[in-house]
């Protein structure tokens, strides 16, 4: 625990039909059943690409060859960074493997499995639930399979959303939304440019901030009933030392075995589901 204390409270085409394309030697062929199978989240060509920035759907990030910027695909980063849409450069590997064979001129995108809300979305979820806030903060989490794991443990423990960033983050992919068993569907997700700007804006809004990491006070010795926002870290390397500095409190899962610390989504479900019991217990 902090020394703030835990007693002063806060109070591309996607409508299945074959398509011929023409190799690089002028040649056509009709694209193979397995390319015609992309999710629906993955828009692969600068036209499908294009008019994906058209429609309003959101978008998590578009993916661009490294060092090449020509012709519609110029136009095409400039109204995605207008849009303050994250461009990564990557390989021709990388764009070819996110493709799964079908040309993609050098462009990728990968559009949102839902709609994203916003924190003031997800606060106004608890305010109609007449509940205290329970709010997830995913800071860095780039494993699409954890990511769908920690939405199902939120969505079992009764949170009422879960806040991503837009950068170096996986975004609600089709294998997030896979691994997430449906959970999905029952969660609000907000993804905000800033965490740590977002952190700020929910203790305006009297949130109380937990980080989840080691070096805590037991997880089972803190006092959750409250409007609380807890914070889990990227794999490997945990919550960052900036939010930990804003958190109120860190909070621990003790280990008594050899190994020194719990996979995201498994450590999620413990935390959370204490937390959901003391907010509700205590009504």
């Amino acid at each position: 625990m902090n020394s703030n204390g835990n007693n002063n409270k806060r109070n591309g085409f996607r409508d299945g039909k074959a398509r011929s394309y023409q190799n690089k030697d002028g040649k056509y062929r009709e694209m193979r059943a397995e390319e015609q199978s992309l999710p629906e989240s993955v828009v692969v060509g600068r036209n499908a690409v294009r008019e994906l920035l058209r429609s309003g759907r959101s978008i998590d990030k578009i993916f661009t060859k490294a060092g090449v910027r020509e012709g519609s695909v110029t136009v095409i980063i400039a109204e995605a960074i207008e849009k303050k849409i994250p461009v990564v450069e990557v390989t021709q590997e990388k764009l070819d493997s996110l493709a799964q064979g079908t040309v993609h001129q050098g462009i990728v995108a990968m559009a949102a499995e839902k709609e994203y809300t916003d924190v003031d979305g997800i606060l106004a979820i608890a305010s109609e639930r007449g509940e205290k806030p329970l709010v997830v903060i995913a800071d860095g989490i780039e494993d699409p399979h954890n990511m769908g794991a920690l939405i199902r443990c939120a969505e079992c423990a009764g949170a009422h959303g879960i806040i991503i960033p837009k950068r170096r983050s996986v975004g609600i992919t089709a294998t997030v939304a896979k691994a997430s068993a449906g959970a999905l569907e029952h969660m609000a997700i907000a993804k905000v440019s800033n965490i740590s700007a977002t952190i700020d804006e929910l203790k305006k809004k009297g949130l109380w901030i937990y980080a989840a990491e080691a070096g805590g006070n037991a997880y089972y010795e803190t006092d959750f009933d409250t409007a609380a926002a807890i914070v889990f870290g990227r794999e490997g390397f945990g919550v960052g030392k900036a939010i930990k500095e804003k958190s109120d409190f860190i909070v621990s899962i003790p280990m008594y075995g050899k190994v020194n610390s719990l996979n995201v989504s498994t450590a999620a479900s413990v935390v959370l589901c204490h937390a959901a019991r003391m907010q509700r217990e205590a009504k």
